[in-house]
């Protein structure tokens, strides 16, 4: 299969979301227009992303939404149970651990790290935070296969190079700043800075 672009990827999950809402509101069926509309695009790209994957749906009766759901959710690995560690509990970090999507779309966290000794062996939500140093065993213990990294900007790089030398390929990245990583391994932004930034950007051109 061609490699699949992050802007298609990015749009499935937003489609899953506009079917889940439909379904909580007992719709059944629902078109490549109606998904569009939602969801300001157009409904050929909408027809373009999810023939990447396969063919869905009737001609002239649309797609059954909790079976498309379902189909995107296998696309997307979400019928996963997925053991994610979150290295770093701060402020961020808490939220994080506290955000119930993580856990309704598969996202379990296993283990917490931390570099602070006031923190090291206290349990938040019932896990235990464990030391850095340890992160090997418990990675291997725990059968982590995804790390979100909330920790400052400064020891970001550091932080992820450890837990790349212990097998760790996938990580989600809340430190502001570009993350150097070996081919295999893959490293997801989310700067919050930077989107704010755009959006006083287009308020000061109004």
């Amino acid at each position: 299969m061609k490699k699949i672009s992050d802007s298609t990827i990015g749009r499935l999950s937003t489609y899953y979301r506009t079917l889940s809402t439909l379904i909580e509101k007992n719709v059944e069926t629902v078109s490549s227009d109606e998904i569009a509309d939602i969801n300001n695009i157009t409904s050929a790209q909408v027809r373009k992303d999810l023939s990447f994957f396969g063919t869905f749906g009737k001609r002239g009766l649309g797609y059954n939404t909790k079976d498309l759901r379902d189909e995107i959710a296998s696309i997307l690995g979400l019928k996963k149970k997925w053991k994610i560690a979150l290295a770093g509990v701060g402020n961020i970090g808490r939220a994080l651990i506290n955000f119930n999507e993580f856990k309704t779309q598969g996202f379990h966290f296993t283990a917490l790290f931390d570099n602070d000794p006031k923190k090291i062996g206290t349990e938040i939500s019932g896990l235990k935070v464990h030391s850095i140093d340890d992160v090997c065993t418990v990675i291997k213990n725990n059968e982590i296969e995804i790390v979100i990294v909330a920790v400052p900007t400064k020891m970001a790089q550091d932080v992820i190079d450890v837990f790349i030398k212990c097998g760790v390929k996938a990580f989600l990245n809340f430190a502001q700043v570009t993350i150097k990583v070996p081919e295999g391994v893959l490293v997801k932004n989310e700067n919050m800075s930077i989107e704010l930034e755009a959006l006083s950007y287009y308020l000061t051109k109004e």
